[in-house]
């Protein structure tokens, strides 16, 4: 197979998300009550896969990858922060995660760094960061070495049915090119319910808009991944030197006619940027003499319980999914178990079942 000119820009959340690789349960999942932290949990064992997949990565990649796994914390500082970790380590607990409770005390020995108003921390020694940009290239570098054909600047335009499976059709500066396919991965980020159309379904699938920033460089000072449990904050320090600040904040998508535009950036948030520096420089106070250097924004995806869509549509035979949130933690995992699947390797019933877009189809019921 011929392969084609590429230049990857990483323009999406897989190039523009903050790279942490957080394999407790999420903050956003604790925060909505215990019926979504009790959902979540199920995504445990597959946070268990991904330990693995990272580290494989590692391996074979190497010092490139960018991939630091010295550990994570999720800090608390009130009463009510103490007790939803606790609830949250002993879940873990349960699914086979090796998470440790820890008190101020154990918290001030392994990151001296943080605030003396840290009271308590769940500790996973697993949890780290990656450089998003760098792993997007290399991957895609190593698959068109294995002889996949890499197209940049180029959409999907229309999608048929043919004997074989789907006719699709792809628009490019250089016009237009029909391409049959036995098998289609749907994994357009924020777009998903956008393309999910052209296969006459409702792919429940939403974009958001997320703030991240970088101070300038500075010598070692967050040696872990730092989250926080009650306020949205993700911190930690890149090779370069540079503090990594995100978790979870605004930012404003821009609008066209018909809805959101998603080919153009969301702009920052001046409020939730003032916000999440601050909950960053209370929670690490030597982050306040560091000059910000950049905040830029991304577009991910949410689906509308917070799970990702990943697996098979049965409702149209022959097409998958692998959409929504935890994207790039996840990412290598739902790769590898959805290649798997799509090469008849396995059944739907496994590892993603939790994910499958198929929980969503009593919204397709009137779509034939």
């Amino acid at each position: 197979m011929d392969r084609l000119r590429h230049r990857l820009a990483s323009g999406g959340a897989s190039g523009q998300n903050a790279g942490s690789l957080h394999f407790q349960i999420e903050r956003r999942f604790l925060e909505n009550g215990p019926a979504l932290a009790e959902q979540a949990s199920r995504v445990l064992a597959l946070n268990r896969l991904a330990i693995q997949d990272w580290r494989a990565l590692d391996q074979q990649f190497g010092p490139a990858m960018e991939i630091v796994m010295h550990g994570g914390l999720m800090v608390a500082e009130s009463d009510a922060e103490v007790a939803l970790i606790e609830r949250k380590a002993a879940r873990e607990a349960e699914f086979g995660v090796p998470t440790e409770l820890l008190d101020g005390a154990g918290v001030a020995a392994i990151a001296p760094y943080l605030s003396p108003g840290i009271r308590a921390a769940t500790w996973l020694a697993d949890e780290g960061h990656a450089n998003p940009r760098t792993i997007t290239r290399l991957l895609a570098a190593r698959a068109i070495e294995s002889g996949a054909e890499v197209r940049s600047h180029t959409r999907l335009a229309d999608v048929g049915r043919s004997a074989s499976g789907f006719q699709v059709t792809l628009a490019s500066g250089e016009g237009r090119e029909q391409v049959r396919a036995d098998r289609v991965l749907l994994a357009t980020g924020a777009a998903t319910m956008r393309t999910g159309v052209l296969f006459n379904l409702h792919l429940p699938v939403f974009p958001a808009g997320l703030t991240m920033t970088a101070t300038e460089r500075t010598a070692p000072m967050i040696g872990h991944l730092v989250q926080h449990v009650g306020r949205r904050l993700s911190m930690k320090q890149a090779e370069s030197g540079n503090i990594l600040i995100g978790g979870g904040w605004a930012s404003r998508l821009q609008r066209a006619d018909t809805g959101f535009d998603l080919s153009r950036p969301a702009t920052i948030n001046p409020e939730a940027l003032r916000a999440n520096l601050k909950a960053a420089a209370d929670t690490v106070p030597g982050v306040a003499a560091l000059n910000i250097i950049r905040s830029w924004t991304g577009i991910v995806a949410l689906t509308a319980d917070q799970l990702p869509l990943v697996g098979a549509v049965s409702r149209v035979p022959g097409l998958y999914v692998a959409a929504g949130g935890s994207g790039f933690t996840l990412g290598p995992t739902f790769a590898r178990l959805l290649a798997a699947e799509m090469a008849g390797e396995c059944g739907g019933d496994g590892e993603l079942a939790l994910f499958s877009p198929d929980r969503f189809d009593h919204l397709n019921g009137f779509m034939g």
